[in-house]
């Protein structure tokens, strides 16, 4: 009985000790939830002060401490070092961004913008797969379809065309933007993936999602990862 008593108290010094160890701890270093460099020496020394003088730290488990600890010092170097480095790369990346304002740019998307004179513009979308049929509607602001053109079999891969600004009655549609749409379908009638383009002036680039958006005169805004080309001509207005 006296043994089991003894082995209690002992366990509920043990677990005491343990509690005041933590406490010591969690004092020094505060209420940062993250571990950095103070932090480490901070539990590196409330770790010698609360150690037991007669079971003092083995010096191995010291020196792979400190070794620790140096490793920790070189990894936040290399982070401060990389984050420099992405902070560089993005500013080169922003400043050519800026540049493509004034150009013709082809990027992934549905719009097109018709001059009202009837003159053709280019269209252009690829196929993830072979065609029996394809066709290509022209839809006004209002989402009304006002040009069907079938262009039948097409192979897989991009397919290039022009509209020629008109409607099925022949009628030369007003200035604007257009959306267009794609229905490709197999010999079964099974729909065909399609991907398509749309070729406009960039007007503006802007940052504030945290990366370059494109804004087109088309009425297109897309990521700067969207950008398929840009017209290699002069610009007219530099």
């Amino acid at each position: 009985m006296a043994s089991a008593i003894s082995s209690s108290t002992s366990a509920a010094q043990d677990a005491a000790a343990a509690a005041a160890q933590n406490s010591n701890l969690s004092s020094a270093l505060g209420t940062n939830s993250s571990l950095g460099e103070q932090d480490f020496l901070k539990l590196l020394v409330a770790q010698l002060k609360n150690q037991d003088p007669l079971a003092p730290q083995d010096n191995s488990q010291f020196v792979a401490q400190l070794a620790q600890f140096s490793s920790l010092q070189a990894a936040m170097g290399t982070n401060t070092r990389l984050d420099t480095i992405t902070s560089q790369n993005q500013g080169t990346a922003n400043s050519e961004a800026i540049n493509l304002v004034g150009k013709k740019a082809t990027v992934k998307g549905s719009l097109l913008t018709a001059t009202g004179s009837g003159v053709a513009v280019p269209l252009a979308f690829t196929l993830a797969a072979n065609t029996a049929s394809t066709n290509v509607s022209i839809q006004d602001s209002t989402g009304k379809v006002i040009r069907t053109i079938p262009i039948g079999a097409h192979n897989a891969g991009l397919v290039k065309m022009s509209w020629d600004g008109r409607d099925d009655s022949g009628n030369v549609m007003p200035a604007g933007t257009y959306a267009v749409s794609i229905q490709a379908k197999t010999q079964d009638g099974g729909a065909v993936s399609v991907a398509q383009e749309t070729t406009g002036t960039v007007t503006s680039v802007a940052f504030d999602k945290g990366y370059p958006v494109l804004s087109l005169d088309n009425g297109m805004q897309v990521p700067v990862s969207d950008l398929i080309q840009v017209d290699s001509s002069p610009n007219p207005n530099p």
